[in-house]
């Protein structure tokens, strides 16, 4: 019987952390004085810290997770409440309220305690349930766990963090065996209210769900409240856009023509394409980026450290970042799959979800496939918070691991 730690996920996770180092040292070699020079050391220093938390987190009993999932889930929120009252911005969102600020000190960050306790807390109703949500109205209670944090969190505002509990939650509603024609007309509204911007997109879209409401036969008054509100999307989209901060309406703006404000709301965009595209195959060589070098490049270490790698180690440096992140969550899916129950198999998932959403989000925004979010790239960026809760969710995934080879798994 095999009951050694998950040596695959060990060595992958050290290749992801190394490389990640390697990368915030380099962002901090510059030709100009940055804070950055010395965020390497810090790094280390967090890192210790989480793998601290990850043999914390391995030694906890999962039945002891299950029982305290709602009160973690509590403290996440009235922590992000709490930093709605004496929270501080930073970097590319500098103007926001995402950290926790006493007397003038920075301690974190406390959505990346809400983003897992979010996870246990849908793992938890999820496994309890003795089939999956089968309708639109089984994804209520689902929805409102996810949807409290995710408000409060766009109410910072922190629109990437935000999208990282939509998928969370879009991940763990799968696991558990909910149909895909259900998740899609569940993320209908958002589709009709990003496809707002465009009328003819809209209109198309509009006509292609009604179709689809039709050759699904669902409810009919699930099916009528689902288009009556898409059709509102239209409305929903006008007065949104006003509610948005100005600086959110730009980088909307920029996303769609960085061009329009090179030297404002399209800078950040603009020159993080440009570093990527000036690496090509083989990049400029390891410490010797150019923008980078000139400090073109905003928030080096932390948001835009996957601009980094395309400028200084290339295609094929980019190429490796994404095959190490591909092989993590192949051995998420894994361990998750091979579970002793539904409750640590859940877990696993909305971890797998957490970080797919970040990997997505980051290097969608580097290359302007995704608007500017600032939001760290696992592994990789510099940061506190966030490397601490990915040690404790690494920690996790490493019990869940150990948990079905004691059991007596056997490999195929």
């Amino acid at each position: 019987m095999r009951t050694s730690l998950d040596r695959s996920l060990l060595v992958t996770l050290a290749l992801l952390c190394g490389y990640g180092l390697a990368m915030v040292y380099s962002a901090g070699q510059t030709d100009v004085p940055s804070f950055a020079e010395r965020a390497w050391v810090r790094q280390i220093g967090w890192m210790v810290v989480a793998s601290v938390a990850a043999a914390v987190a391995f030694r906890v009993s999962f039945r002891l997770l299950e029982w305290a999932a709602p009160l973690l889930y509590g403290l996440g929120l009235v922590l992000l409440l709490v930093v709605l009252v004496v929270g501080t911005g930073a970097g590319t969102a500098a103007s926001s309220k995402s950290w926790l600020t006493i007397g003038g000190v920075r301690i974190g960050q406390p959505v990346e305690l809400a983003k897992l306790g979010t996870i246990l807390l849908l793992a938890r109703y999820l496994s309890s349930l003795r089939q999956a949500p089968a309708t639109l109205r089984d994804l209520v209670r689902p929805g409102l766990i996810a949807g409290a944090p995710f408000l409060l969190v766009m109410a910072q505002p922190d629109l990437g963090s935000a999208i990282v509990f939509v998928g969370i939650l879009f991940a763990m509603l799968f696991w558990s065996g909910v149909k895909p024609s259900l998740l899609l007309l569940l993320a209908s509204p958002m589709i009709s209210l990003l496809l707002a911007v465009d009328t003819g997109w809209w209109g198309a879209w509009i006509l292609l769900l009604t179709l689809l409401l039709l050759i699904w036969r669902t409810y009919v008054t699930e099916g009528v409240f689902i288009w009556i509100v898409n059709s509102a999307m239209g409305v929903l989209a006008i007065v949104l856009w006003n509610r948005l901060k100005p600086y959110q309406q730009q980088r909307l703006v920029s996303f769609l023509n960085p061009e329009a404000d090179p030297a404002h709301s399209g800078y950040q965009a603009i020159q993080s394409k440009v570093a990527i595209g000036s690496g090509g195959w083989l990049g400029n060589g390891w410490l010797h980026g150019p923008q980078k070098r000139l400090a073109f490049l905003p928030e080096q270490p932390t948001d835009f450290i996957f601009s980094v790698v395309g400028e200084e180690l290339g295609f094929v440096g980019v190429l490796v970042a994404l095959a190490l992140f591909f092989a993590l969550f192949l051995i998420l899916l894994r361990v998750a799959r091979r579970a002793t129950d539904t409750f640590s198999s859940l877990v696993v998932f909305g971890i797998l979800g957490l970080l797919f959403t970040h990997v997505f989000e980051n290097v969608g925004m580097t290359i302007n496939l995704m608007p500017i979010t600032g939001i760290p790239l696992p592994f990789f960026s510099y940061g506190g918070s966030f490397v601490l809760a990915c040690g404790i969710a690494m920690g996790l995934v490493l019990r869940v691991a150990y948990d079905s080879r004691s059991s007596g798994y056997v490999e195929q």
